[in-house]
């Protein structure tokens, strides 16, 4: 008898800690103890999208999705693309569900069957074409002959740079095919380094990279992508349809929080460089200079970049990258940025 009472005491021991492990654990490394469900972000590591890592630095993402039964740990909810397009190829196999990505992969995806919606702006312009420092640039006609890289078919640098081209008069090719210009498409890194090894003539990517090119004396910026087309919306805020529909609620919060952080940057863009450091494998200096001289704009209202967007419906209609013309309504909820400012 005794030694069925001490067996029976140990136990309702054991299960106390249990009980009380369960209750005051923050539940951030394993989100099923928790009944707390993930939620994935997608992003580039680019100056474009600093709204982003600014509130996953400063834990407001995790604050805000919390108490909407949702955790996000950037040590496994976070997944960073080199590009758009595998950023687009990840959520449409519902690898993310928030994206912060350019608005033209966005156009090409929904066209293949991506379900979701536009809810904010992230920034306008911020790309520049570099090319080697002994290559004499006056105007489009000297890129004839040159070969430049920037990013695959369907991104923004891409739709910009070939609709510019042929806005010139120039013809576009790609490795053997016949052209005035060939364009290779790379992700940063690539292109970078094609360029330093002066297997390339030039690059067209978005900030920082233009400004890592030329403080190491490997370029030299002669045209930024606001010049090539005026005001042009780049990144923006990409919800799933399926959170939208299950959780309307969190993605007001998440498009408040999105509006708040870019609100610090702006405010306080030497801390802003400081935190993309910190989050990527380039200097402070090199974020700072590139927040400093960029021709880009950090925004989040969505109205500014509807026609826009629009526009490049058109443009990649007429590439060939998408059958069919999208709508607005395909495209945007801007229901969202209304609720959000409301408050």
């Amino acid at each position: 008898m005794r030694k069925i009472l001490v067996m029976f005491v140990m136990a309702v021991v054991v299960a106390a800690a249990v009980f009380a492990a369960g209750c005051t654990g923050d539940g951030k490394d394993n989100a099923g103890s928790t009944g707390l469900k993930e939620l994935n972000f997608g992003y580039q590591p680019s100056t474009h999208q600093i709204a982003y890592m600014t509130a996953m630095n400063k834990g407001w993402w995790e604050e805000v999705i919390e108490p909407y039964g949702y955790t996000t740990d950037p040590d496994k909810n976070e997944i960073q693309f080199p590009t758009g397009a595998p950023e687009m190829q990840a959520m449409l196999a519902g690898e993310i569900d928030v994206a912060y990505v350019g608005a033209a992969p966005v156009i090409s995806a929904l066209s293949t069957g991506l379900e979701a919606k536009i809810v904010a702006a992230v920034q306008t312009q911020g790309s520049a074409l570099v090319l080697q420092p002994d290559i004499e640039y006056n105007s489009p006609e000297d890129l004839k002959g040159l070969t430049i890289a920037t990013f695959p078919a369907g991104t923004i640098q891409d739709t910009i740079l070939r609709e510019w081209l042929a806005e010139n008069n120039i013809t576009v090719g790609e490795n053997t095919d016949a052209g005035e210009v060939d364009v290779l498409p790379m992700g940063p890194g690539d292109a970078i380094t094609a360029m330093t090894a002066k297997q390339i003539d030039g690059t067209f990517l978005p900030s920082p990279s233009p400004t890592t090119l030329v403080e190491e004396g490997n370029g030299k910026i002669v045209v930024w992508s606001g010049t090539m087309k005026p005001n042009h919306p780049c990144c923006v805020l990409l919800v799933s349809d399926r959170l939208i529909e299950e959780n309307p609620d969190l993605v007001t919060a998440l498009v408040k929080t999105h509006i708040k952080a870019t609100g610090y940057n702006l405010a306080n863009p030497d801390e802003a460089a400081h935190i993309y450091a910190n989050y990527t494998k380039n200097t402070y200096e090199i974020a700072s200079e590139s927040i400093a001289n960029w021709d880009g704009s950090w925004v989040s209202d969505p109205n500014l970049i509807v026609d826009g967007v629009m526009d490049y419906v058109s443009v990649q209609k007429e590439l060939g990258y998408i059958d069919n013309t999208l709508t607005q309504d395909q495209i945007f909820d801007l229901s969202f940025y209304e609720k959000a400012t409301s408050a």
